[in-house]
């Protein structure tokens, strides 16, 4: 594969990116929900792929494959634990869309403020995800680095993949806000899935056949093949990545804010259907491209770079390898243009808005948009250090964000809640979990993953039986949720009525 076949290939899928980007555009945004969640207007089938781009992002073709090339089989164990707190869109996901449509909501720090009745619980929730989202933007910027490095062997360098990916992600995010992202997203998961899944079968073949593919891994790298497996995962350790990881799905504002986009619970639905098929027919594959890599290239110096390596190899033609490349990069991008647009609206929003009351709307779009590339280049800066286990990396983010999810679910599940208990729960357990990390993530023998969700809950739960809930904006929430699913169901009743009577 030679670089100026990579450059040419990522030259063609700018063209076709920015082409689909523009044309999404419906006239200029002028407001909150308009540039930062579509109108919320979003279908279903736009909403799956555009889902599914922004969480299965370099993480899983670079990083789950690493972890499994490292790890052995706990990885996919690891993911399919993630893939079962996806439910938990079912459960929480038609009460975020309803209380959204009711009150206008754009993030989900704005939901917990007006919840809780305390724009010092927005504020923190807002600087929090700051604090843990930029290092997983990172994240994503570091996979393209290692991508684009390893497949040329060094001919394209790591900085330059990453401010190639941070460029144009700030270009997607201007172009029309969300829906230049999600159409584009669209086209970029397509990619993903339809590539990487024949470049599987590829390299398979190439190996001799999944039988001797796992025939291989029996003899040569039988502990890849067993629980706890070569030494990556212990108990304690697979405990700490995935207790994270199961809450991902609202822990992770940029993918919560997600909720409030469709334009229907039927879309939503969809959403949520289409995302679940992509997610496990994508796992797999990133799974067997662990395995593959590790019995075709058992010595490589980083974990990270069993996929790069893959590609570069004899076993993929350069054509079909290239365009993987170009859909792993293109994930990267989707999901770091995503976090920037989240996190820009609610620094906006939920900072900004409640440091200068009674700003203008048109004002606040202003400061978002300010506060894209801001965010974007401290992302990158951060990409520069260039840590390893890009799949740890990710869940260490996640292990910050689940200082929210006692929060959450108080809001919609328990009316004795209080804002002064969200606001201790989340501070607290953001500054426990950075303390963690910053001494060797290590207490009673236990890491940050385990502990986060704990100590949150235990926060939240003591603060607000000590405290006094606002009665008001509790039942105002409540009754919110209570009628908009209750007007939803029916008018699905009346229409289903209809259909059986004709």
């Amino acid at each position: 594969m030679t670089e100026s076949l990579i450059w040419w290939s990522i030259a063609i899928y700018l063209l076709i990116a920015i082409g689909i980007a523009i044309m999404s555009r419906q006239g200029p945004s002028e407001s909150m929900s308009g540039y930062f969640l579509g109108n919320r207007q979003m279908n279903g089938f736009v909403s799956a792929l555009s889902y599914s781009a922004t969480t299965y992002s370099a993480f899983m073709m670079v990083g789950l494959a690493g972890l499994t090339y490292a790890g052995g089989v706990g990885a996919l164990g690891f993911e399919i634990i993630y893939f079962a707190g996806v439910s938990l869109v079912a459960v929480f996901g038609p009460k975020f869309w309803a209380v959204g449509k009711k009150f206008g909501y754009v993030t989900p720090s704005e939901m917990l403020g007006h919840r809780y009745n305390s724009k010092h619980v927005a504020m923190a929730v807002s600087i929090a995800s700051c604090i843990f989202l930029i290092p997983y933007s990172a994240v994503q910027l570091a996979g393209v680095g290692y991508l684009l490095q390893g497949i040329t062997d060094g001919a394209i360098t790591f900085t330059t993949g990453v401010v190639l990916a941070t460029v144009i992600a700030i270009f997607f995010s201007y172009i029309a806000g969300i829906r230049s992202v999600m159409w584009t997203d669209s086209l970029q998961a397509i990619m993903m899935i339809v590539a990487s899944t024949l470049v599987a079968f590829l390299v398979i073949q190439g190996l001799g056949g999944f039988g001797a593919l796992f025939d291989t891994l029996a003899t040569e790298h039988p502990q890849s093949l067993t629980v706890p497996g070569p030494g990556l995962f212990s108990f304690v350790t697979f405990l700490g990545l995935t207790i994270p990881w199961f809450f991902f799905s609202i822990s992770n504002p940029q993918v919560s804010q997600r909720l409030f986009m469709p334009s229907s619970l039927r879309s939503m639905r969809h959403m949520l259907i289409g995302f679940l098929v992509f997610g496990f027919i994508y796992t797999m594959v990133s799974v067997l491209w662990g395995f593959s890599a590790l019995a075709a290239f058992p010595s490589l110096a980083s974990a990270d770079l069993a996929t790069p390596t893959l590609l570069a190899s004899e076993f993929v033609p350069p054509v079909l390898g290239v365009i993987v490349m170009i859909g792993i990069m293109a994930a990267a991008v989707s999901t770091i243009d995503s976090i920037m647009l989240t996190l820009a609206s609610m620094v906006s929003r939920d900072v900004y808005a409640n440091v200068k009351p009674n700003v203008s709307e048109k004002r606040q779009l202003l400061v978002g948009k300010f506060v894209v590339p801001v965010i974007a280049l401290m992302a990158l800066a951060f990409a520069e250090l260039q840590l390893d286990l890009i799949a740890v990396l990710s869940v260490a983010a996640s292990s910050g964000l689940v200082a929210m999810v006692p929060a959450l679910i108080g809001a919609f599940y328990w009316k004795r809640g209080t804002g002064v208990g969200a606001l201790v729960s989340v501070v607290g357990t953001s500054a426990f979990v950075l303390l963690m990390y910053a001494t060797g993530n290590s207490l009673l023998g236990l890491p940050a993953g385990v502990w986060g969700i704990v100590v949150a809950s235990v926060l939240f739960v003591s603060v607000s039986l000590m405290t006094k809930p606002h009665q008001a904006s509790s039942d105002a929430f409540f009754t919110a949720i209570a009628e908009e699913l209750g007007k939803k169901r029916r008018t699905t009743t009346e229409q289903a009525t209809k259909e059986a009577a004709a």
